[in-house]
């Protein structure tokens, strides 16, 4: 899938194109997540399929030869339909520091409010992982939101070992 000039996003602070992710940056995605160490691995498989089913509430960042550096994988709630559910955030080590998941997640967020009158952020966070309790409470500061949260799923619910919680962020209603 080739974006459209409309789907390009020239970000001025990195010189990076934010755009829809396609499936050949399947892999890439997946070897950014494997290597940011701190998210949970999906199979490359999954990463793939996202890339393909989950394309229009997603974004990646491209440095200038193309390469996926950076990305935001979402969907919109089947059962809130003006609520965006961010699955993942993964920025590569060469790129961190410089605000680029911040940007990925408002340009995505804007693009999907647009398309699908998105009013809400929804994400999950494990207990301790303090770069995204940062990146989501900036978020909810920059677009005049407030944040909720609640356990969504409890250790015990994991069936393949140990597990922190995942914390439910409801962040929302979205200003411009």
């Amino acid at each position: 899938m080739t974006a459209s000039p409309a789907d390009l996003q020239a970000d001025p602070q990195t010189e990076l194109q934010i755009d829809r992710p396609s499936v050949t940056d399947g892999a890439a995605l997946w070897r950014i997540a494997r290597d940011s160490k701190a998210l949970d691995l999906n199979s490359s498989y999954s990463y793939l399929l996202w890339c393909r089913d989950f394309a229009a509430t997603s974004a990646v960042a491209r440095d200038g030869r193309g390469e996926p550096v950076g990305f935001v994988t979402g969907y919109v709630r089947p059962d809130r339909p003006h609520t965006l559910l961010v699955w993942q955030v993964a920025v590569d080590a060469s790129h961190r520091g410089r605000g680029l998941a911040g940007t990925l997640l408002d340009g995505l967020v804007a693009r999907t409010a647009a398309e699908h009158r998105i009013t809400s952020v929804e994400t999950t966070i494990t207990p301790g992982n303090t770069a995204s309790e940062r990146l989501f409470a900036a978020f909810a500061e920059r677009h005049g939101a407030t944040v909720e949260r609640e356990v969504l799923f409890d250790t015990r619910l994991f069936p393949d070992g140990p597990h922190d919680p995942e914390v439910l962020y409801r962040i929302g209603p979205l200003t411009p």
